[in-house]
């Protein structure tokens, strides 16, 4: 009986060490995950690069801005794309024909085509007529503005989140120079926005105004709300925080304006200096805790309910990334994709 409990005791043990270990291995891998990411390709300087953001004048109130704010996005030279980048930009460009799509590059690199999966997809976008590929100097596009020093002390570069955060910064500073509509390379549009109102944002949570689509006007009171925003990082960044340079920003700025307010849902029965907040369901219909869904079959009836009233999709890239959906499922993802980015989709090779 002692020999067996003798066992039993030392099994126990064997399963606490196990998990605990597994545990720390977890925490480890992600920090080192973590901090593998970099943007040292935006100091890199060369002729073979594409047409500069700063060459051309956006039509302002009357544009779309993407960004893509990751060095893998620079490949041997040339720029890459994902599939599901690809197909945030296809179906915005089909339903927003009298809007000008900006796809916006903060990696070097030209297109260059050698036939692989990218640059077919990069021709698919490029057969459309409103859209424009082009590169940004991070340092030259901040330079001059109330974000200067994130950029030029290191505070972006030194971040624990630094891709996510450059990209926080980038989508309030190009919505301050030019107006008009900034949107995640995660989503994929289901209907056309050209007619909404300027100056908007969607709930993500009772406390929490998401940040993935943004719309500010390029002068009056929309520029007045987006340099607040670009105040507010200036002093508020915080490269430890993952959501406080994106969806922070934007929530401490409704909640600043309108003071009684505690909630994002009361802001939204209030008019808060003419910035328009849209439910949850708008953009947002299915929670990032619930984002496997877009990933499962049998959910398929259940998003149809779910965005039957939404403009996109959210696909929380950043949980989700990592899901591949081959070309011959029916996942509820894969299903809206082969609606709104049908050129994409043809343009895949084995999954998307």
């Amino acid at each position: 009986m002692r020999l067996v409990c003798w066992y039993k005791r030392r099994w126990v043990l064997f399963l606490i060490y196990f998990f605990l270990g597994t545990t720390v291995l977890y925490s480890l891998s992600h920090v080192l995950e973590t901090n593998l990411e970099t943007i040292q390709c935006y100091r890199i300087k060369t002729e073979e690069t594409l047409p500069d953001i700063s060459e051309v004048e956006p039509r302002k109130g009357q544009s779309i801005f993407f960004h893509e704010t990751s060095c893998r996005s620079y490949q041997k030279g040339k720029i890459v794309i994902e599939s599901r980048q690809a197909c945030a930009v296809e179906s915005t460009a089909r339903l927003n024909p009298n809007f000008d799509i900006y796809l916006l590059y903060s990696s070097p690199g030209i297109i260059k085509y050698d036939g692989d999966e990218s640059d077919r997809l990069l021709h698919t976008l490029m057969s459309y007529k409103n859209v424009y590929i082009m590169h940004l100097d991070f340092k030259n596009y901040t330079k001059g503005t109330p974000v200067e020093s994130l950029y030029s002390s290191g505070q972006i570069e030194n971040s624990l989140h630094v891709v996510s955060h450059a990209s926080d910064v980038l989508r309030y500073l190009t919505l301050w120079k030019y107006g008009g509509i900034y949107m995640d390379l995660d989503v994929v549009l289901l209907k056309s926005i050209e007619d909404l109102k300027s100056n908007f944002a969607a709930i993500e949570s009772n406390n929490v105004v998401a940040s993935g689509v943004l719309s500010f006007e390029p002068t009056g009171n929309g520029h007045k709300m987006v340099e607040d925003c670009l105040n507010d990082l200036k002093v508020r960044f915080d490269g430890k925080l993952w959501a406080n340079n994106g969806p922070g920003v934007i929530t401490r700025l409704l909640k600043s304006m309108c003071t009684s307010i505690n909630t994002t849902e009361e802001i939204m029965n209030v008019d808060c200096g003419g910035f328009t907040l849209l439910p949850p369901s708008s953009f947002y219909p299915v929670p990032w805790q619930k984002w496997w869904m877009y990933f499962d079959e049998k959910f398929l009836e259940t998003v149809a309910n779910f965005t039957q009233d939404s403009f996109a999709i959210h696909t929380w890239n950043k949980l989700s990334h990592e899901r591949h959906i081959p070309l011959d499922s029916n996942v509820p993802y894969l299903n809206i994709a082969r609606k709104n980015c049908p050129n994409v989709i043809e343009a895949c090779d084995k999954v998307f």
